[in-house]
């Protein structure tokens, strides 16, 4: 009889630990892509404003920047 309980408690541990194992793949995983998206808006913020900080005048001029060429219409 007291084997049988062992064999149960045994049992009940590993459907225990199996259960917080895939919690705890779930929050590993929601903390990388937590920590991935950080990351990336980080990045974006740091380069935005290094943009910002190496403009020279002339990008202050509408026409300024790496727009379309404006050919609409021109020689008819």
């Amino acid at each position: 009889m007291a084997e049988l309980e062992s064999v149960q408690a045994i049992e009940a541990q590993s459907e225990e630990s199996k259960g917080s194992k895939a919690l705890q793949v779930i929050g590993w995983f929601s903390i990388g892509m937590a920590v991935a998206a950080l990351g990336i808006y980080v990045g974006t913020e740091m380069r935005s404003r290094s943009k910002f900080k190496k403009r020279t005048p002339y990008d202050f001029y509408s026409n300024a920047g790496e727009g379309e060429l404006g050919e609409f219409g021109v020689g008819i």
